[in-house]
């Protein structure tokens, strides 16, 4: 009996830590940010999409780049890292892949997310790139995207499938591995990895063989000490912040803008 109890405490014990893992944060930031944020409708066919746009306090026309979700969807942390993007200069868009839907659990979010089929996502990214361009004023006309975790790999192969991109940013997502597709990737792609994330880095070498065999722009940068995420799990008003990470996202930052002040 006494054997039992404890395999149900480490139990009940191991899956608050694993919902802890994934505690949503970012809030504070987005109450205290004086830029304008607005959620918007994005009209596709019969379909609604929801996005939501951050824009920089500036006189001039800026460029806009896409933000495609991690799986746990448009949470509050990619919602304050959307402002952190304004904050730098550019207008952020982040289109809603799962109709509202959040998630605090892997097994939720993976479910959810790998629902959504390739042509849906084509489809958002559309929806969105053009909505940038047409909708969005104060859009100058240069459209980019970046992407996290699953988005990331996303944001990668949308590359292939949009030529009025200027730019792709693609956080620790894989990486393209479609000659074909390479063949038609319109613009520079630059990789943030986690030296602790094998299972994303092992894609890396044939996406650069493929990438100069191409004579496309390919850039990956793996940051030492730092996992799979850093750019969530290294923020520091993440609940679970990690010192490694911490660095890592740091030094992403500090790349990040410098292409950013570029596009």
């Amino acid at each position: 009996m006494k054997r039992i109890c404890l395999i149900l405490t480490f139990s009940v014990l191991g899956h608050s830590l694993f919902a802890q893992e994934y505690k949503d944060f970012g809030k504070d930031r987005l109450n205290s940010s004086p830029r304008h944020a607005e959620w918007v409708d994005i009209k596709s066919g019969d379909r609604t999409i929801k996005a939501f746009v951050v824009y920089p306090e500036r006189k001039e026309k800026t460029p806009t780049v896409i933000v495609i979700q991690e799986i746990f969807g448009v949470t509050d942390w990619l919602r304050s890292l959307c402002d952190e993007l304004a904050e730098n200069g550019v207008i952020a868009i982040a289109p809603d892949f799962l109709n509202g839907q959040r998630f605090e659990d892997a097994d939720g979010a993976v479910k959810a997310v790998s629902a959504v089929t390739p042509e849906q996502i084509k489809t958002v990214l559309d929806a969105t790139s053009d909505y940038a361009l047409t909708k969005i004023p104060a859009c100058n006309g240069t459209v980019a995207a970046c992407g996290f975790c699953r988005g990331g790999g996303w944001a990668f192969n949308y590359a292939s499938e949009n030529p009025k991109l200027k730019a792709i940013y693609s956080f620790y997502g894989t990486a393209l591995d479609d000659p074909a597709k390479v063949a038609k990737i319109p613009c520079p792609v630059y990789g943030f990895y986690g030296e602790n994330d094998a299972r994303v880095n092992a894609t890396i070498p044939k996406a650069e063989e493929l990438m100069k065999s191409a004579g496309k722009k390919y850039e990956p940068v793996i940051y030492k000490g730092a996992g799979h995420g850093f750019m969530r799990s290294g923020e520091k008003a993440n609940p679970n912040f990690r010192e490694g990470d911490g660095k890592a996202r740091d030094q992403a930052w500090a790349r990040w803008k410098e292409l950013l002040s570029k596009l």
